[in-house]
């Protein structure tokens, strides 16, 4: 396991890369998709690492507790140096109901991770709807426990969803994320 931060390769305000990938329901989505919400929470993670693990029930609250935000997790360690994390495996933790997000997709070609700076699980970025547009509102960890076995008192990420849909600008800094490394094939 290779620990972490992550480092924002957008800025607030640049528009969401475009991507279509595959859910664990065999659909294909796009950021467009999610059009009818509000703000959308994309949280690049994976079924293995123990700190991705630590916020499963915490991004599945996320997506109970707010209509208007999308919550939308995205697998980038399709490396077959972790099996753990294959799509079959996604598949069998969204039927029984670990991950309960509404929707968990498969980055195969890990050119999405790439096209948004992603470099640990987890690593969330959350957007707000603009003009037809998704835009980077906040760009940074979940809450404020940084290791998997700690208690968060600060959830960073439902302040920030409030904010998008209360059509506020997020008050707090961007804070690195903290996790694994992406399992990158060709590194």
């Amino acid at each position: 396991m290779v620990l972490k931060e992550s480092d924002s390769e957008l800025d607030r305000g640049d528009a969401a890369p475009d991507f279509e990938l595959t859910g664990t329901d065999g659909e294909s989505y796009t950021p467009d998709s999610f059009a009818d919400n509000d703000a959308l929470l994309v949280v690049f993670t994976c079924n293995h690492c123990p700190y991705a693990q630590a916020k499963f029930e915490f991004l599945n609250e996320l997506a109970d507790e707010f209509d208007d935000a999308a919550v939308v997790g995205i697998n980038p360690n399709a490396n077959p140096e972790y099996p753990d994390d294959d799509f079959d495996s996604m598949v069998d933790l969204v039927e029984e109901g670990t991950i309960d997000y509404d929707a968990y997709l498969y980055d195969e070609s890990q050119d999405v991770a790439r096209a948004y700076g992603a470099v640990c699980t987890p690593d969330p970025f959350l957007f707000r709807r603009v003009d037809h547009e998704w835009q980077l509102a906040y760009h940074g960890r979940l809450d404020d426990a940084l290791n998997p076995d700690d208690e968060p008192t600060e959830f960073y990420a439902r302040a920030a969803i409030e904010s998008v849909l209360a059509g506020e600008d997020v008050a707090h800094d961007d804070l690195p994320s903290r996790g694994c490394s992406i399992k990158w094939v060709d590194e």
